[in-house]
């Protein structure tokens, strides 16, 4: 699938028209895929997906959602059809779906359009993605307009975000953790693109990739200045990591459960997300 810059996807965003079906699209599993009319009844098996359609006021049309997808609080009434890797396969068929929305990972796609649902795969990962795939997501679903004027508010409010953490004296070097095993972020996946506008320096080279499991050995010799999803106790107890600049000032982070949440869905809520993330790094520029 072709990727947009942000410059490029917010351009094209002002031809927004209503969807002319049937529409055939390439997907994120490279598969051409037709979306035969508009969807009524739609399964969405990624969080990130969930909530998005329900920004896009299609809250009502979601007749099932995998079991990580709780906000915004509507889906709590959505019946719960197991996840990725391991969807409820015989729920999904039951809820009679005109579209199922799935990512690249998992292995549910090939079931459920051997069973004559239509499934699309759509997986935003760099920063750009989340904006140009949140207007195929549109465009899909019929609410392109809707999805162009979020895709403008979303991109408006990071910038005066930035706007902000541009005045920032020092930027710390970083490490952000996703995982305990551990995983992190690299700087070109939507989640380092944040955390660079939110004023830090990530210590992941792009060379590792987008969310890499690190070296913890990696970290002790980045000795960075800021940790970012870890709590000061468990990374004091890590070989090496005691001594660690982070560890000894006490700039250990442990993100709240609603901003972990938020920063790591690529969908609406990120500038929120990101604002949260700027006031954790740079307290200062929030007084």
């Amino acid at each position: 699938m072709k990727i947009l810059t942000l410059t490029t996807t917010l351009a094209l965003a002002g031809s927004a028209a209503a969807t002319t079906y049937p529409l055939t699209l390439t997907d994120d599993l490279n598969r051409k895929v037709t979306v035969k009319a508009e969807p009524r009844r739609i399964v969405s098996l990624l969080p990130s997906t969930s909530e998005t359609l329900c920004a896009l006021n299609l809250c009502e049309r979601l007749v099932g959602v995998d079991q990580y997808s709780d906000y915004p609080a509507q889906l709590k009434n959505v019946a719960k059809m197991g996840d990725l890797y391991t969807p409820n396969i015989e729920a999904i068929v039951a809820a009679k779906p005109d579209l199922v929305l799935v990512s690249k990972y998992g292995k549910v796609s090939e079931t459920l359009t051997q069973a004559g649902i239509t499934v699309f795969a759509l997986n935003p990962e760099t920063y750009d993605e989340v904006f140009s795939k949140l207007l195929i997501l549109g465009r899909v679903v019929n609410r392109e307009a809707a999805a162009k004027a979020l895709v403008t508010t979303m991109a408006r409010d990071i910038a005066r975000t930035e706007v902000l953490t541009r005045a920032a004296v020092n930027k710390p070097t970083a490490y952000f953790e996703i995982d305990p095993t551990p995983y992190s972020i690299g700087p070109k996946s939507f989640m380092g693109v944040l955390l660079t506008k939110a004023g830090a320096r990530n210590i992941i080279p792009e060379s590792m990739g987008d969310f890499p499991k690190v070296d913890p050995e990696f970290i002790v010799k980045a000795n960075p200045q800021l940790m970012l999803g870890v709590d000061r106790k468990t990374a004091a107890t890590r070989p090496g990591w005691a001594g660690l600049t982070a560890v000894k000032s006490g700039r250990v982070i442990e993100l709240p459960a609603e901003l972990s949440s938020s920063l790591s869905r690529p969908g609406p809520r990120l500038p929120a997300a990101l604002r949260s993330l700027a006031r954790l790094i740079h307290p200062e520029l929030f007084r």
